[in-house]
């Protein structure tokens, strides 16, 4: 009975599912303190406790983690091509109690102290890139779109932020959201140093460093991917750090109503992820992306017009989020269709770079915009533009490459004997 239940225990410890379940936690545990300053944005101006801030200083705040975040991912990916997520998920893990514990006890009431903070903080973001490659190599291609968008459901740790921090921070102390993360982090890093298995026949390249990168960076589908990545992803995490911000401004809303509203956001972009992964493995990525970004385009018009936030405003910014979370998914799923599995984390993390930059530029926008003219307009209607460029990126060169990647059917394969 003992060596039954021993088997029994090392099937699911090594199953893919148990290592998606784990990776999938590690990332919204991750995602969670990445977050952490975003909703406390709003309330540092309303409050003063870092003294006057404009709305520029407030989008600067919650933007730059993730911009080192986003970088940070192109390196992370490449090492964990090398050295495997059973090494870097608890590394990550555990280096960024360190900015957590920095910002709680020594930069709550310094503008400048918590922007140093907030840059190391920025190492929390650069998970994404650790679980891509991770969670694609344990499953067949046939399950990855799938599986990496439930991974991607993780990203829903911003929404943990959104509805704990605010409450904690007035109702427990300044320190006690920081505390719990920083708690949470390090009781998941031991999970995962003791848990966590690379799949069966991972191989780690033997290139170095830079070669990789460079390789990867020349890929089409790389750059490609890059475009899609930073309109679908960035366009989310532009909203889940700066509409707390947005609609305190725009629409009055206290600092908790809005942190909830934009909770209800993230949730729906995190529904839709594996949604859009799911779709592609069945219907190709490229339907997908393009529904979404048509999505986008409509919503982000819609958005310009400052409509009244009931029910016209939250239609549109939910199908917005539903939009660029199924978008998210699918572009992945489109990168694990046509990429070597030895290189998925090398371009899952340029990828993911520039989604993250694609976060980091729209809240500064907005915040110039907004010191400028008092609206928001400008800012929605570029997204709508460029949603609407990269709809028809997406028609044309991507379904191409798509195309080219794709398996023969067997009426096609039969076809080219008989034309052979």
């Amino acid at each position: 009975m003992t060596g039954r239940a021993e088997r029994r225990t090392r099937d699911v410890v090594g199953s893919p599912w148990f290592m998606l379940a784990l990776a999938t936690v590690g990332f919204a545990v991750n995602f969670w303190a990445w977050a952490l300053i975003s909703p406390l944005g709003p309330l540092f101006r309303q409050n003063g406790a870092l003294g006057a801030l404009t709305e520029s200083d407030v989008a600067l705040l919650v933007a730059v983690p993730v911009v080192v975040g986003s970088l940070g991912r192109i390196v992370v990916g490449a090492l964990t091509d090398k050295f495997g997520g059973r090494v870097m998920f608890p590394i990550v893990s555990a280096v960024t109690i360190v900015p957590i514990l920095f910002i709680a006890f020594v930069a709550l009431d310094s503008y400048a102290l918590l922007l140093v903070g907030g840059f190391f903080l920025g190492v929390a973001g650069t998970t994404f890139a650790v679980g891509v490659p991770f969670v694609n190599a344990w499953f067949p291609p046939e399950r990855r779109g799938l599986a990496v968008g439930i991974f991607g459901a993780g990203m829903g740790g911003t929404a943990i932020s959104a509805l704990t921090t605010v409450k904690l921070y007035d109702g427990l102390g300044a320190k006690a959201p920081f505390l719990i993360t920083a708690a949470v982090l390090a009781v998941y890093a031991v999970v995962a140093w003791m848990f966590l298995r690379d799949a069966p026949g991972r191989t780690a390249p033997t290139t170095s460093l830079v070669r990789r990168l460079v390789a990867n960076a020349r890929l089409p589908i790389t750059w490609q991917a890059c475009v899609l990545y930073a309109v679908a992803f960035g366009g989310y995490v532009a909203f889940s750090v700066y509409l707390p911000a947005y609609l305190k401004t725009d629409y009055g809303l206290t600092p908790a109503d809005a942190a909830n509203r934009m909770a209800g956001f993230v949730a729906v972009a995190v529904i839709m992820r594996p949604l859009g992964g799911w779709l592609s493995d069945r219907l190709g990525p490229v339907p997908v992306l393009a529904v979404g970004y048509a999505v986008v385009v409509a919503g982000a018009a819609v958005a310009a017009t400052h409509p009244l936030l009931e029910p016209v405003g939250t239609i549109a910014f939910l199908g917005m989020a539903a939009a660029l979370g199924s978008g998210s998914g699918a572009t992945f799923a489109l990168i694990a269709e046509v990429t070597e599995p030895s290189r998925v984390g090398g371009v899952t993390g340029l990828v993911g770079a520039a989604g993250g930059l694609g976060g980091f530029v729209p809240p500064l926008v907005m915040g110039y915009v907004y010191g400028r003219t008092e609206s928001y307009a400008i800012g929605l209607w570029l997204l709508s533009v460029t949603a609407a460029l990269t709809l028809a990126l997406t028609l044309t060169l991507v379904r191409a490459i798509e195309r080219a990647h794709r398996p023969a059917s067997p009426g096609e394969q039969d076809a080219s004997k008989n034309i052979a």
